[in-house]
């Protein structure tokens, strides 16, 4: 069953959905939100299980894709354009797939429509095993959790989940009980069969490897038109190192200028 997801509106012009990552929220792509919107009215939304939406049991493909087919009906949005990061582009292409007359223009942030093999394994050991019970700062849960997560900034970017009870505790924000067994749901690729013929943009991270050649076929199989542009020396987190070059790629896009230019 779909859900009434959260969202944050900003700007004004043609509707642009951008859809965040694994472990994210919508506050994940805002350095992409507020460069955009001056153009285009964009809607950030928080997936289910993630941010303040709501939680549920399943994390499949056609389930959040469905939530926002609802978001979409909701706010009377016939057709948009979509850009999502990771999971998040995996849950665009998915509704591009499935439904290509509600889907203008696709951006696809560092994501390809394969299976990928587990590799969030330590953190997400690292989250569960987090005994909240006896976390009295953020200090604290960031020393005990670098026990799993070694790099600092990915520990930061994780700890944004983490949020205080109304009795002055922890709590974590995400649903980590169904992301855990929902993983491999999560590690999938889209189900849909497609194609989506519109207008298609691929970004890759150049020193990312979750595009990698053997997966061009995939690509140009379910998405005929699609683009590739790739943002030299960024890693999976392109939006967030690079995110002028990265505003700039999707702005150039959404206003056609690939179409002519290729």
């Amino acid at each position: 069953m779909s859900l009434d997801l959260n969202a944050r509106v900003t700007g004004e012009g043609d509707p642009l959905i951008v859809v965040h990552g694994l472990f994210g929220s919508l506050e994940n792509l805002g350095g992409i939100t507020q460069r955009l919107s001056d153009e285009w009215q964009v809607h950030a939304i928080d997936l289910r299980n993630h941010g303040r939406s709501p939680h549920a049991d399943t994390m499949s493909y056609p389930d959040m894709a469905a939530d926002i087919l609802r978001y979409m009906d909701q706010q009377k949005l016939d057709s948009t354009c979509l850009l999502g990061h990771s999971m998040g582009g995996k849950t665009v292409m998915e509704l591009a797939l499935s439904d290509p007359a509600r889907v203008s223009r696709l951006i696809v942030a560092d994501i390809a429509p394969v299976t990928y093999p587990p590799h969030h394994d330590a953190i997400i050991d690292g989250l569960t095993g987090l005994d909240l019970d006896t976390v009295g700062s953020r200090g604290d849960a960031d020393k005990a959790l670098a026990e799993s997560v070694e790099i600092p900034a990915v520990r930061q970017f994780l700890l944004k989940n983490l949020v205080r009870t109304d009795e002055g505790g922890f709590r974590w924000r995400l649903n980590l009980d169904a992301i855990e067994r929902e993983y491999a749901s999560i590690a999938a690729g889209p189900t849909a069969q497609g194609p989506y013929n519109g207008p298609t943009l691929f970004i890759k991270g150049g020193e990312s490897d979750y595009i990698q050649d053997s997966q061009r076929d995939a690509v140009a199989t379910l998405f005929p038109s699609a683009l590739m542009r790739i943002i030299s020396n960024t890693g999976h987190w392109l939006h967030a190192e690079k995110p002028e070059l990265f505003a700039t790629l999707c702005r150039r896009f959404l206003n056609g200028e690939f179409d002519q230019k290729g």
